[in-house]
């Protein structure tokens, strides 16, 4: 299945801590999945598209979950809002792509993903707590994520993210993902065994601290 750019718009962006970019914010028709996800062009994007295209460095990346708590509210349970701003300041100094995939709480919702939580609050971790609500480990699918890549002439790409799985299934899905370059590690005290599950547990790229694993 094939997807088509259906809108672009320009947005300029500014985040709590003043920090601000401008984004090329592109819709698309037939899409997978049928959900509004948005692709947003930072920095030179279409250099960086033009130059791979000829055979040089791909453009970087980020394939990112949709995590209104994180993203939004600031929950420091997860890392999502500090990786979403680290990778809208990395890709404008690029060239490239952050995708903004509809997958609240890793494909379950928001109503489950906060059902989730209160089972973690009972001793339960967050993959534990997913299978607890009947649901799989991870439910994310990036079918429409390869088919946003490939309309916005974006076949080849640099991954920017810590979680080996969107590699594999991207490049399941005709994307060449010439390199995978992790994000920086957003510990806090709320966050440090959802971090260290996700490297033990899904061996995502993250370089904590002995004191976090041991708490």
């Amino acid at each position: 299945m094939t997807a088509q750019i259906r809108t672009q718009v320009t947005v300029p962006l500014r985040f709590p801590d003043g920090y601000s970019t401008s984004a090329r914010v592109f819709t698309f028709t037939g899409l997978a999945d049928g959900r509004e996800h948005l692709a947003l062009g930072f920095g030179d994007w279409r250099t960086a598209v033009t130059v791979a295209a000829n055979g040089g460095p791909a453009p970087l990346v980020r394939p990112h979950s949709e995590c209104l708590t994180g993203d939004v509210f600031g929950s420091e349970r997860c890392d999502c809002g500090p990786q979403l701003r680290e990778a809208a300041e990395r890709i404008t100094g690029t060239g490239g792509f952050l995708l903004y995939l509809r997958q609240e709480g890793r494909g379950i919702g928001l109503y489950a993903k906060l059902d989730a939580y209160a089972l973690q609050d009972t001793g339960l971790d967050t993959y534990q707590a997913n299978l607890a609500l009947g649901h799989g480990e991870d439910e994310r699918d990036y079918t429409a994520a390869a088919q946003m890549l490939q309309s916005l002439g974006a076949p080849r790409i640099r991954l920017l993210s810590n979680n080996p799985d969107k590699a594999a299934q991207l490049a399941a899905r005709g994307i060449d993902v010439t390199e995978r370059i992790p994000t920086g590690v957003h510990l806090s005290a709320a966050n440090a065994r959802y971090l260290t599950t996700k490297r033990d547990h899904t061996a995502h790229t993250l370089d904590l601290p002995l004191t976090a694993v041991a708490s």
